[in-house]
């Protein structure tokens, strides 16, 4: 910004704008910071008694979503960390992931069904 334009905006003829500068790039490059550190929603289905994605690989912050399409009930659960209800049909749980880390979980009603998050 030159001299100029500073004393147009009626700062003084010896002000050299160094605040304005700083307040118009940080306005330019802090939106660019915050799209990238958006976090996501990630999806798990739950049918035919699987987990799918089986393994999962999200960032600290990322949400995931189970989603019960079975007609059996569900749970969803990592042994200290999360836990779901019961799911009927159609019910979801959600959890975000705010440690990095992996994550093995399970249904409490078929534990035979196994996942895993991995949080980078």
């Amino acid at each position: 910004m030159t001299s100029a334009t500073c004393r147009s905006l009626g700062f003084p003829s010896g002000f050299r704008c160094l605040g304005i500068r700083l307040a118009v790039a940080a306005a330019i490059v802090l939106p660019l910071g915050v799209i990238g550190a958006h976090a996501e929603d990630m999806k798990v289905t739950i049918d035919n008694f699987t987990f799918a994605p089986a393994e999962l690989k999200v960032k600290v912050g990322d949400t995931v979503t189970w989603t019960n399409h079975d007609d059996i009930p569900h749970t969803v659960v990592s042994a200290g960390k999360f836990r779901s209800k019961t799911m009927d049909t159609d019910n979801d749980f959600s959890f975000t992931f705010t440690t990095a880390g992996d994550y093995k979980y399970f249904c409490s009603l078929h534990p035979h069904m196994t996942g895993m998050i991995k949080v980078e």
